[in-house]
């Protein structure tokens, strides 16, 4: 279970911070921009949830300035942060992706990037994107997916099975393409495009890693909300397994599974 608050307390903290890490995160906009361009046409109205500093926002604006843009985010800090960087181009709003402060049919298109596997489930989130979404309209995310962080997985749950304690694997759950196609489906979006791709991020040890997901506020992810000696004694089996497994001459990797996704809301009578 994702704990939302403290995902939000995290995010709003390290808002300021975020740019200069979320060196994934911007490669991921930059792919997910030319899925979009495949089949996005010209929206009208366009909403981005989960918008963070506004990384993605910025650069639809940039593409369709006559559009009329908003952005939703959980963390206050970070749309904050968007709203600055967006100056007058959009609405930026405080709000959560399960629960949209925005009438139905509102939107041509809702777009959300790294963003969806905060969510204990995406049923609600999709659900509401389809909403506020206007027949024939678009939905397209990009989420980090299952085999994200695998290495650091495989590596706790080693170290956690050395000390006898397999059961107390606390490593975030990450969606796997055929939830994501699932909860596409149950919502009533047609799927027009859903595929999943690799980022591999390299660091020089373990430490830099952990310190790296702490610095975009992503510290669900990764197993470092324990205290004690008994942790601690995990925590340092497991980055020595991490480092006799995977490191090599360019450090540690430290993969992201991406699952990008695009739906169409039928029109009436389609």
């Amino acid at each position: 279970m994702i704990d939302r608050r403290r995902v939000r307390h995290s995010f709003h903290r390290q808002a300021l911070e975020y740019d200069a890490h979320a060196a994934v995160q911007k490669r991921v906009v930059e792919r997910f921009l030319q899925i979009l361009d495949d089949g996005e046409g010209s929206p009208a109205r366009i909403l981005d949830v989960g918008a963070g500093t506004g990384l993605l926002a910025r650069q639809l604006a940039d593409r369709h300035p006559a559009a009329l843009l908003s952005c939703v985010d959980l963390a206050p800090g970070m749309a904050a942060t968007a709203r600055q960087r967006l100056d007058s181009r959009a609405v930026v709003a405080v709000a959560d992706a399960e629960h949209l402060p925005f009438a139905d049919a509102s939107f041509d298109c809702v777009v959300s990037t790294s963003t969806f596997q905060w969510l204990t489930t995406l049923d609600a989130a999709f659900a509401e994107a389809w909403r506020v979404l206007a027949p024939g309209g678009l939905f397209a995310f990009a989420l980090f997916g299952h085999g994200t962080f695998h290495e650091l997985k495989s590596s706790y749950r080693s170290a956690l099975a050395a000390v006898g304690r397999e059961d107390e694997d606390r490593t975030q759950r990450f969606f796997t393409e055929a939830e994501a196609r699932a909860a596409l489906a149950r919502t009533g979006f047609g799927v027009r495009r859903l595929c999943v791709e690799d980022e591999v991020e390299w660091h020089p040890d373990v430490p830099a890693f952990l310190r790296s997901v702490k610095r975009v506020g992503a510290g669900n992810a990764s197993p470092l909300r324990g205290r004690g000696l008994a942790e601690r004694r995990v925590m340092v089996e497991m980055m020595r397994v991490y480092g006799e497994r995977y490191g090599g001459a360019r450090g540690i990797p430290a993969t992201y599974t991406v699952v990008y996704g695009v739906g169409i809301k039928p029109k009436k009578g389609s």
